[in-house]
């Protein structure tokens, strides 16, 4: 199946090209690629959130992360709870 590979294909590296072959040129040239962040914006502009804001999700975040280790420690047999809890 593979042995006659060469033999079938069109491509003839011996023929030239046709000599009214000319490549296509562009109407116009393509617009620029546009940025996706301003050097100047802060974090503020970008959440559109406010301080406090921030501060309740990043604690909110804390507590979660620091439960869910807790959680997997116990879980895995790591830490034991006291038996009075």
């Amino acid at each position: 199946m593979l042995d006659n590979l060469r033999s079938q294909t069109s491509f003839q590296p011996d023929e030239e090209p046709p000599e009214s072959f000319e490549p296509e040129k562009p109407q116009r040239p393509a617009p620029k690629p546009k940025r996706l962040r301003r050097p100047g914006r802060s974090i503020d502009q970008i959440t559109r959130m406010k301080g406090p804001q921030r501060f309740t999700l990043a604690l909110m975040l804390f507590i979660v992360v620091c439960l869910l280790g807790v959680a997997l420690l116990v879980l895995t047999g790591k830490v034991v709870l006291p038996m009075g809890f």
